[in-house]
């Protein structure tokens, strides 16, 4: 199942620049036409935001035959967020769309530029705007997980332990709405980033790319660090980890599940043996794909056939 395999190295793809066929105005995509045409439709740079005079955007793709359900795809590896063309997403989430699930690519703010704070703060107001937008490509708001690997399994646990129903008297629409989903499936998350900007991992400190996104004030750590946020209303979690990871350690993924355990939410750990910080095209098409595809039938209520 190779399109896992791609799915993951489009996570952590450098940040390109968006041409100028792609920022055009697209049409309309609704779940009929995709339904009349066979195919896949993708509407691409949805706009759920804007920063510093910047659009801030998602890519929807809506299968010929939806089952009412979603998956929000955190486009992001070492918190760059990197822009791809949609027609990309149709193989990489293949296996999802095939089940009839809508498919959201959602980017954030970007390193060097943006740091983790920033990013967590747009993915969760992404979410928002999906939820309020959620009945044009034929979702149902209650039945949208998200997924992600390394950061972007990250501002998925985000997503998953500070969603909130939130504030009916904005003035912004966008933050009426509510920011929690019904599940999340991760790979290899960093979940506590405590003292990440002052004194952070060896492996992390290696890694110079990585500084630009921890580059914010350490008294915010805590805030993005989504094992100190695990309560009773996380979304029920799937977490993918290597025991051989060494830049972000298998810890993570424990102490975050003995969280959700104490808490007393839905979870599950998948320990692939002898993997790092990535898996092989084999483990993803055995084990990982197979099993992440069940958790979300299983929180997302699609019926089998």
């Amino acid at each position: 199942m190779k399109w896992f395999a791609i799915a993951l190295l489009l996570t952590v793809a450098p940040l390109a620049p968006v041409s100028t066929s792609a920022a055009e105005k697209p049409a309309e995509t609704t779940p009929a036409a995709a339904s009349a045409s066979g195919e896949v439709q993708i509407t691409p740079d949805v706009v759920y935001g804007h920063k510093d005079g910047m659009a801030l955007t998602y890519d929807v793709l809506v299968p010929p035959k939806p089952n009412g359900a979603a998956i929000v795809w955190i486009q992001s590896g070492g918190w760059y967020s990197g822009w791809r063309s949609p027609e990309n997403f149709k193989f990489a989430g293949k296996a999802y769309l095939d089940d009839g699930y809508a498919l959201y690519i959602v980017r954030h703010g970007s390193s060097p530029k943006y740091h983790v704070v920033d990013a967590a703060g747009d993915v969760r107001r992404a979410i928002r705007h999906i939820r309020g937008d959620a009945k044009r490509f034929g979702v149902d708001p209650e039945r949208i997980g998200v997924t992600g690997g390394s950061a972007g399994g990250h501002l998925s646990l985000m997503i998953a332990t500070t969603g909130d129903d939130g504030d009916p008297k904005n003035a912004d629409p966008v933050l009426r709405n509510s920011s929690r989903v019904a599940a999340a499936a991760v790979l290899y998350p960093p979940t506590d980033l405590r003292k990440w900007t002052t004194d952070p991992p060896a492996e992390i400190k290696k890694h110079a790319g990585l500084k630009p996104s921890l580059a914010f004030d350490s008294k915010l750590e805590p805030d993005v660090s989504p094992l100190l946020h695990v309560s009773d209303r996380t979304a029920p979690a799937l977490l993918v980890h290597g025991d051989k990871d060494e830049l972000v350690t298998l810890d993570h993924s424990e102490k975050f599940v003995a969280a959700m355990e104490t808490a007393g939410v839905p979870h599950r750990l998948i320990i692939i043996e002898g993997a790092a910080h990535g898996f092989t095209p084999e483990q993803n098409a055995q084990t990982i794909a197979p099993a992440m595809k069940e958790w979300f039938a299983k929180y997302l209520k699609v019926e089998k056939d």
